[in-house]
Parts: structure tokens; sequence; C-alpha cells
């Protein structure tokens, strides 16, 4: 019983933490935007994690290989998020 009861709290505690992270770009490869480098998902929009924008999605540093459709190459060099 202790057993049982002590894996439905680390469910439940698991179930929280996923509830309450913010959204990161981890999208499959299907549903990959063409245009970065690795993987972002195809949404409204992606911002850099960490900066003034407002998701939905955040990502860390990424390369821009085509058009910026997310504006994260500010400066324009193919690097977004740096």
């Amino acid at each position: 019983m202790k057993l049982a009861v002590t894996l439905a709290a680390s469910a439940v505690a698991a179930f929280a933490f996923a509830i309450a992270s913010p959204a990161v770009a981890t999208a499959q490869p299907s549903n990959c935007h063409s245009s970065y480098t690795p993987c972002l998902p195809i949404v409204s929009d992606v911002d850099c994690e960490g900066g003034s924008g407002n998701g939905p999605v955040y990502t860390g540093p990424v390369r821009v290989i085509g058009p910026d459709d997310y504006g994260l190459d500010r400066d324009g060099d193919g690097y977004g998020c740096e």
C-alpha cells in the first residue's frame, strides 16, 4: 500500500511540473519549420527564451537557414536568439 501511495504521489508531482513548465520548442521533425535548425514547431509565434516576447513557444539559440518568419535573427547574421 505504501508503494502505491508513493507511486501515485510521484505521478501527481510529475504531472503538476509538466503543466507548470513553459512551452519549449520540441516539435517532431515532420512539424518543423524549414527555416530553423534545430527544429522549431510551426506555430503562430516563437520567441527567444529570456526575451521580452510573449510566446506561445520559446527557444534558445538557433541557426536561421531561410526566411526568418519568427523574427529571431535581429542582426541578420544567420543566428537567432544568440
